[in-house]
């Protein structure tokens, strides 16, 4: 398990305390959260409702733009470490991740449980606002850590592929619709992405991790796209499949709410025959 990808409390607070080793701290909760008590130097970034529903290359290029300078206003420089934390290990966290990792940051971790994990080891939260200093940094996209729904369609009858619906079982039936359609991409395995945390908001250990999803499937052999409404939820099983080293995960940046409003790309509505 690549352990670089996750930080504990302990050691993340001795990180801190030694000013050569100090990463810069993405705080990317809600703001009233962040005022509330926030770890000590951290930064906020709040990405919640930043999503894109069309994956041609002109929009997404775009957002994809727009994303990377709002990192560079955060301070993101390739030589400074970056951790990000959320209330848990949630959503929030694991979509900054799958942003950094996107763009191909050096060293990007998340903080395993998040503030919670933080403040249960004792650890102290601050109200002082740190002000960050806007860099020039621009990543060097992996464009192997995204897909299109181009990319997703053509994946469909691949024997050598897995798409993963990190979604609600609503969700994934076509019972709750959230696009112009309600239903799965065909073929799709459903696995909800709250099945990768502990009730305490950490991730499971790698080994039983990996028995979920090879139960499924969802082997490391295999091309693997997650996917959820709006790439958020699909982030969070890209960031637990990059902890078991998958080699080839992909987050489909659009997900359900593009697939299902692109009436021309089939469906599939498991939960209704």
């Amino acid at each position: 398990m690549p352990t670089s990808l996750l930080v504990t409390p302990q050691a993340l607070a001795a990180s801190l305390a030694e000013p050569t080793r100090r990463p810069l701290l993405l705080d990317v909760r809600a703001a009233e959260a962040f005022a509330a008590g926030h770890l000590p130097g951290a930064v906020h970034l709040d990405l919640w409702g930043f999503s894109l529903s069309d994956t041609d290359p002109a929009p997404l290029k775009a957002f994809l733009w727009m994303i990377e300078h709002v990192l560079a206003l955060r301070g993101i420089t390739a030589d400074v470490p970056v951790v990000v934390y959320g209330e848990t290990s949630d959503v929030r966290a694991a979509r900054v991740f799958w942003f950094l990792d996107y763009f191909g940051h050096p060293s990007v971790r998340v903080l395993d449980g998040g503030a919670e994990a933080w403040t249960r080891a004792g650890l102290p939260l601050t109200t002082d606002v740190t002000t960050p200093a806007a860099s020039a940094w621009t990543g060097t996209p992996v464009q192997s850590r995204l897909a299109t729904y181009r990319e997703v369609l053509d994946r469909l009858d691949r024997s050598d592929a897995a798409i993963v619906d990190t979604r609600s079982e609503g969700e994934h039936c076509g019972t709750t619709v959230r696009a112009a359609r309600g239903g799965a991409i065909p073929h799709a395995i459903h696995l909800e992405w709250t099945e990768n945390l502990q009730p305490d908001g950490t991730f499971k250990s790698p080994d039983v991790l990996r028995a979920m999803y090879t139960a499924r499937g969802i082997t490391p052999d295999k091309d693997v796209v997650t996917y959820c409404q709006g790439g958020y939820r699909a982030a969070h099983t890209y960031l637990a499949l990059r902890l078991l080293d998958y080699p080839r995960v992909r987050n489909y940046l659009g997900s359900w709410k593009e697939w299902g409003d692109r009436e021309e790309l089939p469906i599939e509505t498991p939960g209704q025959g």
